[in-house]
């Protein structure tokens, strides 16, 4: 394969890196810190951007020392709260609506890949002005969540393309790990943790420049 037909496919993560949604998380956990006379802190907060609402709606239940809600409510319950807060503001991370509509324009197979639930997942992919994304893999489509690899291995395998033809962008350490660990060209975008670079993996400033014509510059594997 010739590096101008690269990539075939271009996968993105959600919540930090095609918008900017990671505070209205944090807000929400506030919020429910409040309720349950808890302290939520913003190293706690760092510590669960990227993984599966399972695993930090467990934590959360737990540091709450919640009793009356299940993890399953605490996720909906949090869910609820950031569609409603983005159904009044959409933010958009910097270059990404621009880069999607690129990809499209240009006929690159695109995936959103979260691990927040599916309907929040829809509620963005739905309020873009076009059809940007072929496949939605979302948290709850899933079994393994983020930093294990299958939801980059699923949303590849849906798009009909080996994860090896694949850029995967992404803003947290435990989304990278999951996009390498399916073999994709993974690319980390700076925002609000700190991306330890490697061999399996590119960290870039900022979605802003790049295009369908300049993103064979970032492929990492030969």
């Amino acid at each position: 394969m010739s590096k101008n037909a690269f990539p075939l496919a271009v996968l993105w993560d959600m919540d930090g890196t095609l918008v900017d949604s990671e505070h209205y998380w944090s807000i929400s956990q506030n919020r429910l810190a409040n309720q349950y006379g808890a302290i939520w802190t913003d190293e706690d907060e760092k510590g669960v951007i990227g993984s599966s609402l399972y695993d930090s709606s467990d934590l959360i239940k737990r540091k709450f020392g919640i009793e009356d809600k299940s993890v399953q409510e605490i996720i909906d319950h949090l869910t609820d709260e950031v569609i409603e807060q983005l159904r009044q503001v959409l933010p958009w991370r910097p270059g990404a609506l621009e880069l999607l509509l690129e990809l499209k324009q240009a006929g690159i197979k695109t995936a959103l890949v979260t691990m927040s639930m599916r309907r929040m997942a829809l509620a963005v992919a739905e309020s873009i002005p076009f059809a940007a994304f072929d496949v939605v893999i979302a948290g709850d489509d899933v079994r393994y969540g983020k930093p294990h690899p299958e939801p980059y291995l699923t949303a590849a395998a849906k798009l009909g393309v080996a994860p090896i033809d694949c850029i995967a962008f992404e803003d947290s350490v435990t989304g990278l790990n999951s996009a390498a660990a399916a073999g994709t060209h993974a690319i980390g975008v700076r925002n609000l943790v700190e991306l330890p670079g490697g061999s399996d993996r590119k960290i870039i400033d900022t979605l802003v420049g790049l295009s369908a014509t300049n993103l064979h510059e970032l492929r990492i594997h030969e």
